[in-house]
């Protein structure tokens, strides 16, 4: 859905913006009824075919701008859920550490059975730059499988490492 950044993408210049108010105010002017009784049918469709072709390339902007509105919103939604299940994990993993320190202490036990992924490390290579928004949504599903102790987590975390980190 992330065709391009929102770096790259369009965004209104000033002239176009001061184009449009020149446009707004030529059809609020007091004078513009009484100019456009005067014209002839000539005039007045190449004024139509002005006008048409400024709402046409206006539309355009409208449409490119409400599609980049939503790859924006998407990519928000994408990011809060990697952070909501990052906090998730490391939460669980408090707890499973304050757990088995209190086993060891009541019990001298080694650990516990459960939270068996939660001491998982996802592997992660520094670009300088941050992670796409496939690369968290794939990494948002590690998380969330680790949260809920799925067998899945070695199956997802061999296709991260083969499919993000290590692509052939």
């Amino acid at each position: 859905m992330m065709q391009g950044s929102p770096d790259t993408a369009h965004y209104p210049s000033k002239s176009d913006l001061s184009i449009l108010s020149m446009d707004v105010q030529r059809f609020t002017s007091p004078h513009y009824e009484e100019r456009i009784r005067t014209m002839t049918v000539a005039e007045l469709n190449v004024n139509l075919e002005e006008t048409e072709g400024a709402i046409r390339g206006l539309s355009e902007e409208l449409v490119l701008q409400l599609a980049l509105r939503d790859e924006l919103d998407f990519e928000k939604e994408v990011k809060n859920s990697f952070i909501s299940a990052l906090i998730d994990i490391q939460n669980r993993q408090k707890e499973h550490r304050g757990m088995i320190k209190r086993k060891k202490k009541l019990k001298g036990a080694a650990g516990t059975s459960q939270g068996a992924y939660l001491t998982t490390v996802i592997p992660y290579a520094k670009t300088g730059h941050p992670p796409s928004t496939e690369d968290l949504q794939v990494l948002t599903k590690i998380l969330l499988a680790m949260r809920d102790d799925s067998d899945k987590v070695p199956s997802l975390l061999t296709d991260y490492i083969l499919k993000v980190l290590c692509p052939t």
